[in-house]
């Protein structure tokens, strides 16, 4: 039986922090883009206990002029 691949969390969190800071931007910033009351997301996101939506991954790879492909590690 194949066994199908799995996004790694963490991993990913670090590419958003390491995009996010050759963005030029702060955790702040991404939560004033995004429109979220907190920033909790956010940090969820970069610590890897949970992933952008679909629509929030699609706005990273805006934000940060990236394909989602490059945000998101699979391992």
């Amino acid at each position: 039986m194949n066994t199908l691949p799995a996004i790694d969390m963490a991993a990913t969190g670090k590419n958003i922090i390491r995009m996010r800071r050759a963005a030029g931007m702060s955790v702040k910033d991404l939560q004033a883009v995004f429109g979220f009351a907190t920033p909790q997301a956010i940090y969820k996101w970069q610590h890897g206990t949970a992933m952008p939506t679909v629509d929030n991954l699609v706005a990273l790879a805006l934000i940060f002029g990236v394909s989602i492909d490059e945000i998101i590690v699979v391992g």
